[in-house]
């Protein structure tokens, strides 16, 4: 009887996994400039210390060897592939907030908040908000 609940158990977990994998804001996320609606890059997305972050794995339009010359901090001119853009999101009911974004072209950082709408979990809108009040809204597609 043991042995049929462990398998039953184990079967059980296995079927779930794939499910909650897709809930997950975890993964390479193509990112799409809202301005332009060109794909700009692959940013992966982790989790380390019970907090979100983001780095750019992927360049779509430029070269490994761009630096972000505009950054600030530390990340002055530093090779955006591969820094860490997204910063310290926290999970927040169905969704994440309370972290950072840097946009490397300009150097300007922003509040940031991830969420999935709709349903739609192969979609992620990003969200960043300035310090005034401004705020703009990406959506980035779950790269497979």
């Amino acid at each position: 009887m043991t042995k049929y609940l462990l398998s039953l158990l184990v079967l059980f977990a296995m079927g779930i996994a794939p499910l909650a994998a897709q809930n997950s804001l975890l993964g390479v996320w193509k990112t799409i400039d809202d301005e332009t609606g060109q794909a700009k890059s692959h940013v992966e997305i982790y989790e380390q210390g019970g907090k979100y972050y983001g780095k750019v794995v992927k360049l779509l339009q430029k070269g490994p060897d761009t630096v972000c010359d505009k950054c600030p901090g530390s990340k002055k001119n530093k090779l955006v592939l591969g820094m860490v853009i997204v910063e310290h999101l926290e999970k927040y009911k169905d969704y994440w907030k309370s972290g950072s974004i840097l946009d490397p072209v300009s150097g300007n950082e922003y509040g940031c908040s991830m969420w999935f709408e709709n349903g739609k979990t192969e979609e992620l809108k990003v969200r960043g908000k300035h310090w005034t009040g401004l705020y703009r809204t990406q959506t980035w597609y779950r790269v497979k």
